[in-house]
């Protein structure tokens, strides 16, 4: 991942945050990860974390989790009932590596992100939620691995400091607005040229919105990572299934990715291949409008501009007239350079 993310970025880099979707299940993970690499994303993103180590006691569910997860359980329980182990994460990160997929995850906590740094995962995700953690940033940056770092709730200034805490690593910035789902008058797509811009950085963007068109129109504006959600099943219980893809519809934003990456180009405007059939038959030539003779004077009225392009464009009119004919010309007859003197 570290050569193809932070060198040069070939392509656009698409992770399916698998996250907590798992729902606490292995076999549920594994069928993610299968399910992911037939969608043909680069990286799965799982989440890591010690629940107590996360959160206290008292700590509230986000008002989108409340909606989608049991109404009698607090934030602490609920994580509990979606939380892997560290061998579980072993098992894991080997399994991407036998399905050539990169395993990407978002330590919550101290002990998670040196068990992942242990274990050489590919890059840490920062969640837009510890970006101005920034104790725990410089110790992210003490690894010195790849970082994609998540900026929803941020303004642009804020970005500076975690920026200098992770001064030591390779890093991706992403666009983000942290809502579940993430409604459209939010998501300020904009952002991404103009972080690009201010920062010097490759920036990406995390996808929080129903559906897949925002996803592509940020690719368009410039980004060159994305992530979203990944489900099996939206119906599924848990605080993320609903702002998830299946992977019927993960294929579909994949597929139209590569499409729009493919319609990008290289910002050299040019006529290209496919179009010069098409210039020829579109464009206009000078031609003869009656029978001429060699040695008539030609008159604007003998001139016309018709079709096909293959001859002396229309911007060189004024040229030929007042010229005289070396040759006999006839009515139609796309006139040359070497026809006048």
């Amino acid at each position: 991942m570290a050569n193809l993310l932070f060198n040069k970025l070939d392509s656009i880099y698409i992770i399916a945050e698998i996250g907590v979707n798992h729902n606490g299940s292995m076999e549920q993970a594994i069928h993610c990860i299968d399910a992911a690499v037939a969608c043909g994303v680069d990286a799965v993103k799982f989440q890591t974390f010690k629940s107590e180590k996360l959160v206290t006691k008292q700590a509230k569910k986000a008002d989108y989790q409340t909606k989608t997860s049991n109404l009698d359980e607090n934030q602490l329980d609920m994580l509990k009932r979606l939380e892997l182990d560290f061998e579980d994460f072993k098992v894991l990160k080997a399994y991407c590596k036998e399905k050539h997929i990169d395993f990407l995850s978002t330590p919550f906590d101290d002990e998670s992100a040196e068990f992942l740094n242990s274990i050489e995962v590919d890059a840490f995700k920062i969640g837009s939620g510890d970006m101005n953690n920034i104790p725990f940033l410089k110790k992210i940056n003490n690894y010195q691995r790849p970082v994609l770092l998540s900026t929803g709730m941020s303004s642009m200034e804020e970005i500076k400091e975690p920026l200098l805490a992770l001064k030591d690593c390779p890093l991706v910035l992403l666009h983000c607005t942290s809502d579940y789902p993430a409604p459209l008058q939010d998501v300020n797509l904009k952002a991404i040229p103009m972080m690009e811009q201010t920062y010097n950085r490759i920036i990406g963007y995390s996808d929080h919105t129903e559906g897949i068109e925002v996803s592509v129109a940020a690719v368009a504006l410039g980004a060159k990572v994305i992530e979203k959600h990944f489900t099996l099943d939206r119906s599924l219980p848990g605080p993320d299934h609903k702002a998830s893809l299946e992977p019927k519809d993960f294929t579909r934003l994949v597929q139209s990715i590569r499409n729009i990456e493919l319609a990008l180009g290289d910002g050299k405007k040019r006529c290209m291949p496919s179009e010069m059939n098409t210039k020829l038959v579109a464009r206009k030539s000078l031609v003869a409008a009656i029978n001429k003779n060699a040695g008539d004077i030609l008159g604007e009225s003998d001139i016309v501009i018709k079709r096909p392009g293959n001859g002396v464009e229309p911007k060189y009119y004024e040229d030929f007239v007042g010229k005289m004919l070396k040759r006999n010309i006839a009515e139609d007859e796309l006139l040359e350079w070497e026809d006048i003197q």
